[in-house]
Formats: structure tokens, sequence, C-alpha cells
């Protein structure tokens, strides 16, 4: 593990829904070439580490109805693959989660065309029906705006963000966009940038490059562990505060609660963090403790997002202003510093 401080949802989905309705999925064929890096793998074992969007049990149904050639030939889940295969894959019919009803809920878009949807997520939603959060999510919510998504795996989210981080995610809204920002989040070329608050005095920009897994005893969260997956966190000081510090942090990968569990790990952990936070704040003022102890979430939002377009092959960028509630949180931390130096 190696935190360098000299200066980022894959998010895979284990989501076993209770299945009940089956939905004829229009025919989208899929061409890809298989790499290196799944040589020696069966074919179904393959298909799942690129196509992630699709459970291996669905892949292989797919195989055995003749659905996937290889090198324009049939195949079956066993056979093994060297590398260099051509592959071609027609999404078969797929099954919706009777759990998964659309809602009427509002939705802050910042763009959306033919191939994607870009959503501004505000605290408080969580992004995908699980763990006792069936309703209100933002899949609920897609399903209600745009109904066809109905036919994509998880209505076309490829990524996530936490239930309390605010900002910017890209939602696909076809078969061959849905693949490609798959693809191209596995070969990190999505670039995802946030604000993040830090407490404590971050010195320099830096990077942490410590793998992430499984807590081995709290069960429930995420750590820096041997056994865990790469992941890879730069991050850039931006302005620094009584007692903690405004950070641009930058994703190379997508582990779950990446930042959170790097800035941990560094010492710094996120204001507001309700899991991986602090409760003692070393501040010269009471003033600003109580700021920084009542803010009622992690203080992390998505700012930045930029990728190629599915559609054009255009680099495309969006950027999310600093929501209300940080926005509040950095004038009251300015404030109450500044109101405590002038009663020294």
């Amino acid at each position: 593990m190696n935190y360098i401080n000299n200066g980022q949802d894959i998010q895979n989905y284990n989501v076993k829904p209770d299945l009940s309705v089956a939905i004829d999925q229009p025919e989208n064929v899929i061409e890809l070439e298989m790499p290196q890096e799944v040589a020696g793998l069966r074919l179904d074992q393959a298909l799942a580490r690129l196509l992630p969007q699709w459970s291996r049990s669905r892949l292989q149904s797919w195989i055995e109805q003749n659905l996937v050639s290889v090198d324009g030939s049939g195949a079956t889940s066993r056979q093994k693959i060297w590398g260099g295969e051509k592959i071609s894959v027609t999404p078969g019919r797929i099954e919706a989660d009777s759990a998964h009803q659309a809602e009427a809920i509002p939705l802050n878009i910042v763009d959306e065309d033919e191939h994607l949807i870009v959503i501004d997520k505000p605290a408080g939603m969580v992004v995908h029906p699980g763990n006792g959060n069936w309703q209100g999510t933002l899949l609920n919510a897609l399903l209600n705006h745009a109904p066809q998504l109905d036919q994509l795996p998880r209505a076309g989210i490829v990524h996530r963000l936490d239930k309390e981080t605010t900002g910017l995610l890209v939602v696909a809204k076809t078969v061959e966009a849905q693949f490609n920002l798959v693809q191209q989040l596995q070969a990190r070329t999505v670039r995802r940038d946030y604000l993040a608050l830090a407490l404590g005095d971050v010195r320099k920009d830096g990077l942490v490059d410590a793998p992430i897994g499984r807590h081995p005893v709290l069960r429930t969260r995420m750590a820096v562990t041997e056994a865990g997956k790469p992941a890879r966190t730069h991050y850039r000081v931006l302005e620094k505060l009584a007692a903690c510090t405004l950070l641009r942090c930058s994703l190379e990968t997508g582990r779950t609660h990446q930042i959170r569990v790097h800035l941990r790990a560094i010492g710094h952990p996120l204001v507001g963090d309700p899991v991986y936070g602090s409760k003692a704040v070393d501040a010269s003022t009471l003033a600003v403790a109580h700021v920084l102890l009542q803010f009622p979430r992690q203080a992390l939002h998505a700012q930045r997002l930029t990728l190629m377009h599915p559609g054009s092959g255009q680099s495309v960028s969006w950027e999310s202003p600093l929501p209300s509630d940080m926005a509040e949180l950095l004038q009251a931390i300015r404030g109450a510093s500044t109101a405590g130096l002038a009663s020294v």
C-alpha cells in the first residue's frame, strides 16, 4: 500500500433482484475483440468481465441460445478464450424487476440526447434500489422519465454515487451506449472530479494508491486492505481553511466509497462522514468545531464529468455548481474563523 504525497463505481453491481417479468430486448448487436487480459478464461467468464452490466448467468443463457458467436461460429460457455477473438453478442430477453417501479420523482437533468442522460444528483437520493431502499431511488425516477430504460440492465445506470454524495452521474439510453460507457470506465478514460472538504491540514497535493476491499470485521464498510482491488485517488489542495482543507479529488478507479476510504487512510476523513469520519475536530475555536461537527452528511460533491460521447466519439464535459449546503458550510467556516480571530 503506497500513500504518495508528491504531487478514482468500476462500480460493479451485485444486486440480486426478485425477478418476475420478462420483456423483449431490441436486437442491438455488440461487437468486441477479446483482449489479452482475459486469455485463458472461459467464454462466460471473459464476457462477465467485459460486460459487467449483465450477470454471468444471463450471458450463459444467451450463449446457450446461440446469441453469442466467436469468430463467426457458435460457442459454448466453457470455451477457452486466448485473446484476439471477434465476439458478437445479440442481447436476448431480459427480465425486469417487479420491485423497480416508475415513480414521478423530479430529476435535475443537466443534458440529454438519444444516447445518454447526465443528472445532477441531490443529497439523500439512493441511485439503485436495494438494502431496504426499494422506492424513491434514481432508478425509479429514470423509469418514469424515460420508460424505455426498463429494457436496459439497471435502467442504463453504469456508475453510482453514495446516497449523501451530490453531483454528476451519467446514464445510458441504449444498449450500445451502455456498453460504450462501461468500456470507457474499464479503460479509465472517464474523468470524474470531486470537491471534498477534508478534516485537518492537507499540506500538499498527492496520490493515494491503496487497494480497497470489504472491511474484515465491519462488513458494511470498506477499508484499505491488501486483499482489496487496486484503487487510486489523486487529490489537489484548493483552499486551506480553519481545521479543514478543500480538495479536488480525481478518480482513476471507482471502488465503493473510494474517496471516503482513501482520505480516512491518510488521516484526513471527510467533514460530516457518518461512517469514515471523526467526531473529534482539532479547531482553534469552538465556533469552527461546532460548524464542522453539525454538517449532516459527507462533504463530497461530484463536480465535473468528462468522457467520450458514445454517439459522436468527441470528448464532452459537464460541471455542477457546489450544492447550497456545502457552499453555506464553507461560508460558515470562513465566518467562524474570522470571528474567532477578531475576538483574540
